[in-house]
Formats: structure tokens, sequence, C-alpha cells
């Protein structure tokens, strides 16, 4: 079966309260990939500041942008520069007291090609995220891109099968997560470990379970609460592609930035569904219980 070989490029880094320092670090991330020779290049989840939901605070919201807007103009720019499929994860202003937490895929003319909602919305010590985002309205639906169906989802949504299947399902070649996770400073290094095994291993599961490339972009470095309530998050890096079978094919440092670029074969998906046949001998006569919230 004959390659089909794409280049991707991961940026993996820190973040401050400075957002043009945090823009200029991406677009210097973006232009390292693409003279790596990537043609698509994924950001981390809310790669333009801080992860701000640490803490509640209403002032936060005057974070967000409209999409179209400021920061899409920016990395539309870059991915037209660079002639890159460009996978971005922004914080959109819909609308007064409406906000998302929004992933934008360029073409590499610079277009918009696609947009994703995230759609499973955490509320745990240090992610205070149901205080910012309302839950996505666009489904599991790949973005169409000159590379392909891109299935993107955002961080917490890494969790659930469910999600990754649906991507499958509707074409997606290749499931992709933007990310910001990490340790809070209370946990203890041996729940510290376990939370990291089951991270890497939900999401190995899911290139397994769907015969697809996998590839999670996670931030890096500490950034402190700035309330004082918390220790502040260490953001555990660690981004990392894995193959239709779940085979690591890369593991970013978890102690500083990168910009790397792998290679990602997929049409290995075709050989690998073929051999381990999942889609051929689903259920889904059997499966309305997964509508539900609970079989009581």
């Amino acid at each position: 079966m004959k390659s089909k070989i794409i280049k991707v490029g991961l940026v993996q880094q820190s973040c401050s309260t400075n957002k043009q320092q945090n823009i200029e670090k991406t677009l210097q991330g973006i232009e390292s990939c693409a003279a790596q020779g990537a043609q698509l290049v994924i950001l981390q989840e809310l790669h333009t500041g801080i992860y701000f939901c640490q803490a509640e605070d209403t002032a936060l919201f005057d974070l967000a942008e409209p999409i179209p807007g400021p920061d899409t103009e920016v990395f539309g720019a870059a991915a037209k520069k660079h002639g890159v499929v460009l996978v971005t994860s922004l914080f959109e202003k819909r609308a007064p007291g409406l906000y998302h937490n929004t992933a934008v895929v360029f073409e590499k003319d610079g277009s918009i090609a696609g947009k994703y909602r995230k759609m499973h919305i955490p509320d745990d010590p240090a992610y205070y995220e149901k205080f910012y985002f309302t839950p996505g309205d666009l489904g599991f639906q790949p973005i169409g891109t000159s590379l392909g169906k891109l299935g993107v989802l955002v961080c917490w949504d890494q969790w659930y099968p469910e999600a990754a299947r649906l991507m499958a399902l509707a074409g997606a070649e290749l499931l992709i997560y933007p990310t910001a996770i990490g340790w809070e400073s209370s946990d203890t290094p041996e729940e510290k470990e376990r939370q990291h095994g089951a991270w890497y291993t939900v999401q190995r599961g899911h290139a397994v379970a769907n015969g697809l490339p996998v590839i999670a972009v996670n931030r890096v470095g500490l950034e402190p609460d700035w309330t004082g309530v918390t220790g502040g998050i260490q953001f555990w890096g660690q981004s990392f592609v894995a193959g239709p079978q779940g085979e690591v094919l890369y593991l970013a440092p978890s102690d500083r930035e990168v910009n790397a670029v792998i290679d990602i074969d997929t049409a290995r998906t075709e050989a690998v569904r073929r051999i381990w046949p999942f889609f051929r001998d689903r259920r889904i006569d059997a499966y309305a219980g997964l509508t539900q919230r609970y079989l009581d």
C-alpha cells in the first residue's frame, strides 16, 4: 500500500501574561516547523496567553476575541506566509456573555478552513473552565483541508472515546488535541504519575480503537496562580504523536519548549483497519444505551 506522508509540526511552548510575546513566540514556532518541512502545524490550547482558568475572574473575559478577528488575522497571515495548514486554539467571544474555547483551522492560503468549539468543559480545582466557556454546538465534524480531514478536538475532549469515535465515523484522517494540562501543586508524586499515565494511555487508546494517528500538543512550564490560592500548575509538556496502533512516533520533553516535525503516514489507517476491522464488527444495533446519562 503506497505511503501518504504528512509532515506535522508541533509547537510546545510556555506562556506568560504578555500576549504579544506569546504570539511572537508562537509565530517563531510556526516558522521553525515550516523550515523543517512541516505541511501541517499544530499549536497548543489557548496559546496566546496564560491558562487563565486557574481562577474565576470576570475581567479575564476581556482576553477573548471574535472569530474572525484580530487573532485570526495574525494566524491566517502566518499560515499563508509559510504555506502550511495551521491548527490554532483561541478564546472566542461570540456575543456579549457568550464565549467558547475554539480551535480554528487555517488553510495554507490563510483562509479559515473551519472551526471546532470545545464540547466537553471541565470544572476541577485550578481548571474552572465552566465559568468561561459555553459548551460547543458544532458537533464532532472533521474539518476539510488540502491535507485531508482533520478531527480536531480540544483538551478535556481527549478523555472521551465517544468524541474520537464520532470524528472517526465522520471520516477524520487524524485526531488532533490542542491541550493545556499539568499538575496542580498539591498532588502527590504518585498521583501526578497516575494522572500523566492515564492521559497518555487514553489517547493512545483512541488511536488503536479508531485506527487513526493521534497528535496531542501540550503547553509546558509553571504558571502561577495569581490569586495565591494554589501553587499554580506545572504543565507537563510531553506532546506526542501516536500511530494507528497506538505506537509512539514522537514524545516531547517535559521541561522545555520544542518545535518538532514528525512524519505521519496516513495510508497506514487503511492497512491497520484491514487487519483490525473494528468498524466492521461494531454492534451498532446494541449501542442505544450510549445516548443515556446512566443505565439505572
